[in-house]
């Protein structure tokens, strides 16, 4: 028709010359503890004769979830259902989302899209609701609310509701803020909050409102462009373990200590010099950079790598910052120029081996942290250029002791792969548009990483009291940011919730604890009317629930975006889509339909000609330190007497084997030599699995019949199924290496998992090692006051499960596994009913032959103590290092290193005698 469209509110297209409308825009927002439920609301008539097709287009912040969307058209209401995505349907709605991201969307806004035909002479309306947990920055929380009705609104209004029961120690509102899409958009004064804003606070509670005239309205912008309406504001902090609430059975931790010393940093800066970074990209970096050099510390250490399809290293080691050295980094930086391709995989690698070059000769007095920045505009175009192979060698290098933040500059950039990097590998990310002022947006980036406060960060609540806890492990905390942890209590009635956070800071290791009162709580009345989802239906809605479901399914998707491994995809896919539908979360894996009366027998889409894009991209934002654990784990209730078989070693060393179906107990002890490495269960062939465990020596006590005694003091498992995965135990720490590699110290209890492996510890009792459900190890921890010269700190072995250990399984215990026992018929003595025992003297007791795996065995009747503490054994001990009654001798349980999984003796057949 040569009509001109326009975008009205919400960006509602139409023919100007066409349609007269009179429309309203609003939206409502009540922020509570940090978490955010806003609401958008859009009004609209067509007055003209025909039919008009219009489009309801909104920006949302990328890590919001939406949770409702209904339309009113007339009479009739559209109310949108969160269904299961079928994967039938997937391609289409991505590609169509992925375009308008990348041709309309903000930094750090996806756009969502809806389409329908409004009857002429007719009204519509549009609501749309959202909810985010606002992360903190720089020291701020900020709220950010797209405002862009494209015309001037006959009513225009953001209201505002913030409650924080800890208080609200700043607040600010900024101009409207317009991007490069929008135009200039600043109106007459823009050094302070938007025309007819008003704001009314007091300690704890704040009301905004934002309220212009149609008058004001064309004084900021006259064809209505308006922008983001950000509000920023922080809380009081002044318990140094941080605000803990707790409402109706769950709760949420904010952890953001201050006035800490900052840790050293090593940071290696990796700058893209390939062509395509030619002109103002390279130019912006090169200047952001030089600022960041004069931000270093005198105690970081620093380097610098320019790649394309070379790799260019500043220098070989790292560098002290001094006067000298910022300047050399500067001209070096400088003489960069843009050529050739782009090797992303070899700059990384060569960034982490100066990283652990220097990390393996410091003399590790003062605590660091260890960072990469990495920058680029392109993809992978030169050497490996495999994806998976990029991650994979990225994470087997780096093995949890770099993080690695990534900047993505441009729209030609692979920012999943970025983002994959940086979740993999304890890191951030963020993508720069490069129109933009790209050099200030670093030094923002940077400005969030440049003070890191604390390093290895547990946060740990007695697994009797807590379950489903999100993420309580974090690499780093950086000054201005702030920790958030969320879970269930096990019972709404419980008194206290005891917490303790460990975590290094330079030279020391920090320990805080403290018991938190719960108590009945409620939100006050004054702000709950505001747009938010009913709870789980007892009085009003729970923003804490809400705020758990929301961290929970953020961090299943970003364990889904990091699993290659298939099995455990479908299954971290099922949970964050069970838990997204329960709490009606429009996410990758569900979808939203419009449901509602039709005024024609064809459907709701023929009969008004409607077409929805529903939701954002599905691409996970990065989350903070993702990527340090293998996975979340939404933990199981404690059980804090554990229930262990009598199969197991301990002490300096017992082995006790336990024959239940003959209700026969059998013991013996291996005299081995410090520095021995047992091999305790050998089923790598079959089950995947080996348990080593080597030993410490220390002198025998006075009066003692053996020269020395011998102690476990690191117990290794070995697992090849799914996916491999080793884990060493000691007195002191847990170290689990699964992909990403994590350090658990043995006086805090907490529990992860991730592909079929659960771990969880117990602090300063056990450590349970779960795996694939049917394989389950308990490792006692035995630590004295006060040890005796003949003591040592040490472990006990105790296999609780092995349904999942085949019928092939070896090593001084797994041998016995799927055996039976028997007292042959002429054997004189005790009665075989060792539920009764006889009375036994001082000493041993009688003499008997038992038969097990086809070997004759002399054993001798005698008492031992299990170290679970609570049970004293009587057993058929079997003297001369369980000599006939082990396939082989002692020393073919050797084992070379304790990672060794090679076993030549009993390979599934037993040995004859």
């Amino acid at each position: 028709d040569g009509c001109l469209l326009n975008v009205c509110p919400c960006g509602l297209s139409w023919c100007i010359e066409r349609v007269s409308e009179r429309k309203q825009f609003s939206v409502k927002s009540t922020i509570i503890s940090r978490y955010a439920f806003t609401t958008v609301s859009c009004k609209m008539l067509n007055r003209a004769s025909e039919d008009q097709e219009i489009e309801f287009q909104m920006q949302i912040p990328a890590a919001a979830f939406i949770t409702n969307f209904t339309m009113l058209i007339g009479d009739k209401v559209y109310q949108g259902e969160i269904t299961e995505r079928g994967k039938k349907n997937d391609d289409r709605v991505k590609e169509k989302r992925n375009k308008t991201t990348e041709e309309n969307g903000e930094k750090g806004t996806e756009i969502f899209r809806a389409s329908a035909v409004i009857p002429s002479k007719d009204k519509a309306a549009f609501f749309l609701s959202y909810e985010e947990l606002l992360q903190r920055r720089l020291g701020k929380h900020e709220h950010s609310i797209s405002v862009r009705p494209q015309q001037l609104a006959g009513r225009l209004s953001v209201d505002v509701n913030i409650l924080e029961s800890a208080g609200i120690a700043s607040l600010e509102v900024l101009p409207l803020h317009n991007s490069r899409h929008r135009g200039s958009g600043r109106g007459e004064d823009d050094s302070g909050p938007p025309p007819s804003t008003v704001i009314n606070q007091n300690e704890t509670f704040a009301h905004i409102l934002f309220k212009p005239s149609v008058v004001q309205q064309a004084k900021i912008a006259q064809n209505g462009i308006l922008g983001d309406f950000i509000i920023r504001y922080d809380v009081k902090r002044e318990q140094s373990i941080g605000d803990i609430q707790v409402l109706n059975g769950y709760f949420v931790h904010y952890f953001a200590p201050k006035d800490l010393p900052p840790l050293p940093k090593n940071v290696v800066f990796v700058l893209d010099s390939s062509a395509s970074m030619v002109g103002t990209k390279l130019r912006q970096t090169k200047d952001a950079l030089f600022t960041i050099l004069h931000d270093l510390r005198p105690q970081d250490r620093f380097s610098i790598i320019g790649f394309s399809n070379r790799i260019k290293v500043w220098k070989d080691h790292l560098i002290s910052v001094t006067p000298d050295s910022i300047r050399d980094g500067k001209v070096y930086i400088h003489h960069m120029s843009p050529t050739g391709g782009t090797d992303i995989n070899e700059a990384l690698q060569t960034a982490i081996r100066l990283l652990n070059k220097y990390m393996a000769h410091s003399d590790g007095g003062d605590r660091s942290v260890s960072l990469i920045i990495f920058l680029t505009d392109g993809k992978p175009t030169v050497g490996e250029t495999h994806t998976l192979k990029i991650l994979n060698n990225t994470r087997e290098a780096a093995r949890g002791q770099v993080c690695i933040f990534t900047i993505g500059i441009g729209t030609d950039v692979d920012f999943r792969l970025l983002e994959k990097l940086s979740l993999e590998n304890c890191g951030l990310t963020r993508r720069v548009h490069e129109e933009e002022d790209a050099g200030s947006q670093l030094i923002g980036f940077y400005d969030e990483i440049r003070t890191p406060l604390l390093s290895d960060i547990h946060i740990d609540y007695h697994p009797s009291s807590v379950v489903q806890a999100t993420k309580t492990l974090f690499p780093n905390y950086f000054n201005g940011s702030e920790i958030i942890i969320a879970g269930k209590l096990v019972d709404r009635k419980l008194d206290h919730l005891h917490v303790e956070v460990t975590a290094s800071n330079s030279k020391k290791f920090i320990i805080l604890k403290t018991d938190v009162p719960v108590g009945p709580q409620k939100v006050g009345k004054d702000v709950l009317g505001s747009p938010r989802p009913e709870g789980d239906g007892e009085g009003d809605p729970n923003h804490i629930e809400r705020l758990w479901s929301y961290l929970t399914t953020k961090e299943l998707l970003s364990s889904w975006l990091q699993s290659d491994d298939g099995p455990e995809k479908e299954r971290l896919r099922q949970r964050a889509q069970a838990l997204a539908m329960s709490y009606h979360f429009l996410t990758p894996f569900t979808s939203m339909k419009l449901k509602g009366p039709s005024p024609r027998t064809d459907g709701l889409e023929e009969a008004h000609g409607m077409s929805a894009a529903m939701g954002p991209e599905p691409v996970v934002q990065s989350v903070r330190g993702a990527g340090t654990q293998p996975g979340p784990s939404l933990e199981k209730p404690y059980q804090p007497r554990i229930k262990i078989s009598r199969t197991s070693v301990d002490g300096d060393p017992h082995f006790v084997v336990d024959f239940p179906l003959s209700r026969l107990t059998v013991c013996f002890n291996i005299d081995g030599e410090p520095g021995d490495i047992l091999r305790l269960v050998s089923d790598h062939m079959h089950s995947g699995v080996t348990v080593n465990g080597e030993l410490i020596g220390a002198p025998a006590p006075p009066n003692g019949h053996k020269k020395q005694r011998t102690y476990f003091r690191t117990i290794t498992i070995l697992i090849n199924k799914p996916e491999r995965s080793y884990l060493e135990v000691t007195p002191s720490r847990v170290i689990l290496d699964g992909g990403d590699r994590l350090v658990l110290p043995c006086n805090q209890s907490v529990v992860v998992g991730s592909r079929g492996l659960e771990v969880s510890v117990s602090a300063n009792a056990n450590v349970t090692v779960t795996i694939q459900g049917s394989i389950a190890f308990v490792i006692l921890i035995h630590l004295y006051k006060k040890p005796a010269p003949f003591q040592r700190h040490h472990l006990g072995f105790y296999i609780a499960n092995s349904e999942g250990l085949s019928a092939k399984c070896h090593g001084l215990l797994g041998q016995f596994l799927n055996q039976d026992a028997r007292l042959t018929e002429d054997d004189a003595g005790p009665s075989q009913n060792l539920t009764h025992p006889p009375l036994l003297q001082a000493g041993e007791g009688p003499e008997a032959v038992l038969t097990v795996k086809g070997h004759r065995v002399p054993v001798v009747w005698k008492q031992r103590k299990i170290y679970n503490g609570e049970e004293q054994i009587d057993c058929w001990f079997a003297r001369n290092n369980a000599a006939k009654l082990i396939d082989g001798e002692y020393k073919d349980y050797l084992a070379s290193h304790p990672f060794d999984t090679e076993m030549t003796l009993g390979r599934g057949t037993s040995r004859e005698p």
